[in-house]
């Protein structure tokens, strides 16, 4: 079975994600594919618009398939994961300015790498199963793939939140944050596939959007605007633990679990693309701490807790958030040769 589905119906260029029972991981083959099938469907005249899609109902996309990083870079090859990233950044900045529409069904967990392949398309639909998020902080990463272009122009403070926290929004949420663009019931998706390659015209999407729901993260985007008020960590955490209410107390909970200088880097990248916006700049900002983080970062014992061993407690490489010298930032986000 193969990992990509690829085929052409009419005037669409069909891509989709068949790994159900590993919730559609992204392998470093299939961003690969993508990319190549993409650059020929570019120049090719006789296709008019891309839609990707997963099967199962569980997934889109849960993220990059990291155990091939965490095994080469246990060994003390980190060239792998850095060539990786390189692949998947070149595939998210593809997709965002492709030449033609392009069109992503998001149901279930859409997260990290999915977030890459999903999130830049012109065309986002999410349903009511929708959760996306972006939990790289409690693995050692940042919010990669381009998204941090997106969190950086979120409403507010909004993408400081689910940066650092890596709260899963549902589809109310993730169209509120820039992740997405349409809601539409996920019992229509079926039909609704079937119309986009019978007419291949993306004006159906608007026709056949409703209404989606109220974004869960309203009620507390008053507080987390007064919350998130400064890019360095440290002094957020003090602001947070004390303030009063339990969705400070919890979010405060969350933050102290986080790799420290995931949460720093995260919140200095942020801010340099709210002075420099876009999303080249942002995979730049995020490649230079991507290709660092197995060598230099807390990466690799993020996923020994998560996914080899599953202990969940990581011990990362400063102690605590009030631990990490500037110098440590410093390094992880300098400019790379």
């Amino acid at each position: 079975m193969t990992d990509l589905i690829i085929r052409q119906e009419n005037s669409t260029g069909r891509l989709s994600l068949n790994r159900p029972d590993a919730l559609n991981a992204l392998t470093h083959d299939m961003a690969l594919s993508m990319e190549s099938q993409l650059n020929i469907w570019k120049d090719d005249d006789g296709i008019r618009q891309i839609l990707i899609d997963a099967t199962g109902e569980k997934a889109f996309c849960a993220g990059g398939d990291i155990q091939d990083l965490y095994h080469y870079g246990r060994n003390g090859d980190f060239a792998f994961g850095q060539r990786f990233w390189m692949d998947e950044y070149r595939l998210n900045a593809m997709i965002a300015n492709y030449p033609k529409p392009v069109i992503v069904l998001m149901q279930g967990y859409v997260m990290g790498g999915g977030v890459g392949i999903a999130c830049h398309g012109s065309h986002r639909v999410v349903g009511q199963s929708s959760r996306i998020a972006l939990p790289e902080c409690s693995i050692g990463l940042i919010p990669d793939v381009g998204s941090s272009a997106i969190l950086a122009a979120a409403p507010g403070r909004l993408g400081d939140y689910l940066a650092t926290t890596g709260y899963r929004m549902d589809a109310g949420d993730a169209i509120h944050a820039g992740f997405a663009d349409i809601f539409i019931p996920e019992e229509h998706w079926p039909q609704l596939k079937a119309e986009l390659i019978e007419e291949g015209d993306t004006n159906l999407l608007k026709e056949r959007s409703g209404m989606p729901p109220s974004p869960s993260l309203f009620e507390h985007e008053g507080e987390i605007q007064s919350l998130f008020t400064t890019a360095d960590a440290a002094t957020l955490i003090r602001q947070i633990e004390s303030a009063e209410g339990e969705f400070a107390r919890a979010t405060a909970a969350v933050l102290r679990r986080q790799s420290p200088l995931s949460l720093y880097s995260t919140l200095a990248i942020l801010e340099k693309l709210r002075t420099k916006p876009g999303l080249d700049h942002a995979l730049e900002l995020e490649y230079r701490f991507t290709s660092r983080s197995s060598a230099r970062g807390d990466f690799l014992e993020g996923i020994r807790a998560a996914i080899i061993d599953k202990d969940r407690h990581p011990v990362w490489k400063h102690a605590s958030i009030e631990d990490v010298p500037e110098a440590d930032i410093a390094e992880m986000l300098a400019p790379l040769d």
